[in-house]
């Protein structure tokens, strides 16, 4: 798949085990990623399991933090059978039916495990409080305030640090999977931790990265969303199942010159309007359901009809006064904030908003154990394929999926001759000091890491073509190939378990981290490009402007292993 040019040779040296970061050589599972799917799988995990969890950043940086909302069928009057049906209803035709059954079934357990662990949602007196949100078909969402993923991740983490069988290490990055070279099956990672590329064994390996949304330039998702887990995966050889799926959120507050501040949902579902700089509620004109229409149909709304007017700004509006003020003030303070910062007083005026990317639907293919193709990997969450969102995701399912695929975990065993016997302890393991000075070839990966965003944005966002889509895979794969011509690529995607490196410098570090999340953006655009040129349809969240039919031709996933595109079987619901 790549040829990286091989690392230069540098000093050797043995290694003295007091000098090495304290990370231990083995664990029985490694968990990559500390959002919910991460923080939620380690818990699940038998207590007799040692766990390593990793996670590139400071705890509680991920996107599960913002999320807004959980949905489950808790209510007396709903039924996880009308949950399973809004859920395949959205996915358009691609949702595994056993997957979203799995789902819905098990969400009113995840919600009762959560209460116990001190997750406090909203009440209405003694009763769960539930909200309406876009494509369900009645109120069951639960939220925290207007911060329901920092409560939960909060929660959650509380409990990790508390479990004696479970070690956090933060800063830590993944750099590449090991591999068997007999068996094939995954056997540990290479992580970036400390100063130093170390090999880290596991029977097992959870990849809980989250998703890729900083492949565009207009996202919702936090800087560490990089698609580090669905690139690891692809370089080692997993099937990667519906890339082309990227969810759009309708809302986002969009001021020049500022992130993008999500704008939920929920406030449509509160009596909000979406209006043209005419005052027009003009998305009636695409959907009966008119702003409460799944996303998809509310992002393309926006986006047609800013294409047909070309307003100045560029931008519609989203019109909050139709909520009487006070309950504006009680339910969503962090908006109001967020206006008053840019000087929108939400309450006397309508405040421009734009789409932008927001969710992945597609991902690492997974059964309904979490188990991907390579014996002994596994991915939860974003990072995932379960199958559960098709083409497009229900609104607050996300963070359930989390939850109820992190708990199939429960019943993982592990091989212990996997982690057993050839112990390659650091106490032995040589240590190659690097001294290597890579500053000229970071002006290249800086360039492509600045670039890229803004050409996906402009060929694979919310309106795709051929032309387009070809010309963006051109300049993708020059891209491709000026990165694995660098000597930094050496340690991604040509190092071996045979040698533990020690990095000259914090600069170093910085560096080799840096190519890593690039070589990830690369390889994710390249998934998303070339199987949106090979779908020629539109469905869910991939929207072709010269292919705008749903087609019964392709009712299949698509799947991905190393450079080959093949569809599934036909997927009946």
């Amino acid at each position: 798949m790549y040829k990286g040019k091989t690392m230069q040779d540098s000093q050797i040296s043995l290694c003295n085990p007091s000098e090495l970061p304290n990370i231990p050589s083995q664990f029985d599972v490694i968990i990559i990623g500390s959002g919910a799917a991460g923080l939620y799988s380690a818990l699940s995990l038998p207590s007799y399991l040692q766990v390593g969890l990793i996670t590139k950043d400071a705890l509680k940086t991920g996107a599960s933090s913002w999320a807004r909302g959980i949905a489950a069928a808790i209510d007396p009057s709903d039924t996880p059978l009308s949950h399973w049906e809004d859920t395949l209803k959205a996915g358009a035709g691609l949702c595994e039916p056993e997957a979203v059954k799995l789902l819905a079934d098990n969400a009113p357990g995840a919600i009762k495990s959560l209460l116990e662990m001190g997750v406090n949602f909203d009440r209405h007196g003694q009763k769960l409080a539930l909200e309406l949100e876009a494509a369900h078909s009645r109120p069951r969402v639960l939220h925290s305030g207007e911060t329901t993923g920092k409560v939960l991740i909060d929660a959650l983490t509380a409990q990790v640090l508390e479990r004696e069988n479970i070690q956090v290490f933060s800063q830590a990055f993944a750099l590449s999977l090991w591999l068997n070279e007999v068996t094939g099956n995954c056997q540990g990672v290479s992580v970036l931790y400390q100063g130093y590329i170390r090999w880290v064994r596991a029977a097992a390996v959870v990849l809980a990265t989250g998703g890729g949304g900083q492949v565009f330039s207009h996202t919702t998702n936090p800087t560490v969303s990089t698609g580090d887990g669905i690139g690891l995966a692809w370089r080692a050889g997993a099937l990667i199942r519906d890339p082309e799926f990227v969810q759009f959120h309708p809302t986002a507050l969009t001021v020049t010159g500022i992130p993008r501040f999500l704008v939920t949902e929920i406030v449509r579902g509160e009596g909000a309007h979406l209006i043209d700089a005419q005052g027009q509620r003009f998305v009636f004109n695409h959907h009966p359901d008119g702003e409460l229409a799944p996303r998809d149909v509310v992002s393309r709304a926006i986006f047609c009809h800013l294409q047909q007017t070309k307003p100045d700004p560029y931008c519609v509006y989203l019109d909050l006064r139709p909520i009487k003020a006070q309950r504006m003030r009680d339910r969503f303070p962090s908006i109001i904030q967020a206006c008053q910062q840019w000087d929108i007083d939400l309450f006397t005026q309508p405040i421009p908003i734009a789409p932008v990317a927001h969710y992945w639907m597609g991902g690492v293919a997974t059964n309904l154990e979490c188990c991907t193709s390579i014996e002994g990997l596994y991915a939860i969450g974003e990072t995932a394929s379960t199958g559960v969102h098709g083409a497009n995701r229900l609104a607050s399912n996300s963070l359930l999926e989390c939850i109820v695929f992190a708990a199939q975990l429960s019943q993982l065993t592990v091989n212990s001759k996997v982690n057993g016997g050839d112990d390659m302890g650091y106490q032995s393991l040589p240590v190659r000091q690097e001294q290597q000075d890579w500053n000229n070839e970071m002006e290249k990966v800086n360039s492509i890491r600045q670039n890229l965003p803004k050409l996906m944005w402009q060929s694979a966002g919310i309106s795709r073509s051929q032309g387009i889509l070809e010309d963006a895979i051109a300049q993708l794969n020059s891209w491709r190939s000026q990165l694995t011509d660098l000597n930094i690529m050496g340690y991604l995607l040509k190092a071996t378990p045979n040698e533990t490196v020690q990095l000259n410098s914090d600069r170093a570090e910085q560096h080799l981290r840096l190519a890593a999340e690039t070589l990830n953006l690369t390889d994710v655009a390249y998934l998303i490009l070339k199987s949106a040129a090979w779908r020629t349809e539109s469905r869910g969240g991939h929207y072709r402007s010269d292919y705008p039919q749903t087609s019964d031709d392709w009712l299949f996933h698509t799947l991905i292993q190393g450079d080959c595109w093949h569809k599934s079987g036909k997927i009946t619901n």
